[in-house]
Parts: C-alpha cells; sequence; structure tokens
C-alpha cells in the first residue's frame, strides 16, 4: 500500500471514531466558561477567592526550616504547586515541600520504585511512611507520608557535595515538624 492511500485510510478512520465518540447526549445545561467561575470576560481572576492558596508554603517558618537541616538561614524561592527554600550554612541545603490533597500513599510510593528509586518504610510521628533515594543522587531524599487531612505530604532534602547534612534524617525531621505542628 502506498503511503497516499495508508494516509486517507488514517484520516478516514480518525473521522470516524470522532464521530462515534461524539455521538452521545448529555444531561444538563450548557454553560459558558466564564458563567460562575470568580472572574470575567476580560479574563480576570477573583483572587480573593484563593486567600489560602499558598498556606501550605508557611506550614513551617523559615527558621524552623534551617534549623532542621542544620543551616543557619532559609529562603523561599517559589510558592505554588510545591513550595521550595534555599537554606544558607555550612553549604547551600534545596528543600521542597509538597502537598498533593489528591495524592495517595501507595501509588507515590510505586512511582518512586518504577522511577527506581530506593525505598525504605518508616515511621514519622507513629505515621507510617517512606524514603525514596535516588541512587544516582545520593544527597537527596525524600519523606513522604499521609496528610492528617487528605492526600499526602512529601519534603525533599537537596545537600550539595559533603554538607554533613544527612537527607534523609532532615527530610524526616521536617516531617515530623509539620506532623506536631511545628515547635
Amino acid at each position: 500500500m502506498n503511503r497516499r492511500v495508508l494516509a486517507v485510510l488514517l484520516a478516514l478512520l480518525l473521522v470516524f471514531a470522532g464521530a462515534v465518540g461524539c455521538a452521545r447526549t448529555v444531561d444538563g445545561q450548557a454553560v459558558s466558561a466564564d458563567a460562575g467561575g470568580g472572574g470575567d470576560d476580560t479574563g480576570n481572576v477573583d483572587t480573593d477567592e484563593f486567600d489560602k492558596l499558598t498556606l501550605e508554603c508557611a506550614i513551617l517558618s523559615e527558621p524552623e526550616i534551617a534549623k532542621a537541616v542544620g543551616g543557619t538561614s532559609a529562603r523561599s524561592t517559589f510558592n505554588g504547586a510545591i513550595c521550595r527554600w534555599i537554606v544558607n550554612g555550612p553549604a547551600l541545603v534545596n528543600v521542597t515541600f509538597n502537598w498533593f490533597e489528591w495524592g495517595d500513599y501507595t501509588v507515590e510510593k510505586d512511582v518512586a520504585k518504577r522511577l527506581g528509586y530506593q525505598t525504605e518504610n518508616i515511621k514519622v510521628a507513629s505515621q507510617v511512611a517512606f524514603t525514596q533515594v535516588n541512587p544516582k543522587r545520593p544527597g537527596s531524599c525524600g519523606v513522604t507520608t499521609r496528610a492528617p487531612s487528605r492526600g499526602i505530604y512529601t519534603w525533599w532534602v537537596e545537600s550539595s557535595g559533603s554538607t554533613g547534612t544527612d537527607s534523609c534524617a532532615a527530610a524526616t525531621k521536617l516531617m515530623e515538624l509539620v506532623l506536631h505542628g511545628g515547635q
């Protein structure tokens, strides 16, 4: 079969599949995308609706984060889906926190294993948790546990070079602080 005939057959198949997939009725009333979405038709968003959007990034204070990883000070570098800090001390240490409200502990652990991370079951503040270490980056360690309300918490600590920082111990300490409500 030449390429042109194959392309025509493929295009016909896609058109047929699209027609079959769209041939159904959905109950309800159509509503425009901007109706009731907290914005207006100019694309402006009422940010007052999202007043606690980065609340999780303040779950621990910068001095608590610095102390937990053996540093002298911490500086926030990003607040969003994840929270990041650079901790100064004997050397730079990168710290990351995420709270995935709809995350699943088992799924996170399975993904870590599929990515080739070494995992170890631990307990943090009487909760089941696990560490994850990438053998290619031994100075980096993550600790994941179920969040008290829902989802999962993960702290990552990555020390650069020989800082003397035990990344897994530091990530575990951060998790303990969060689960105990800080110091």
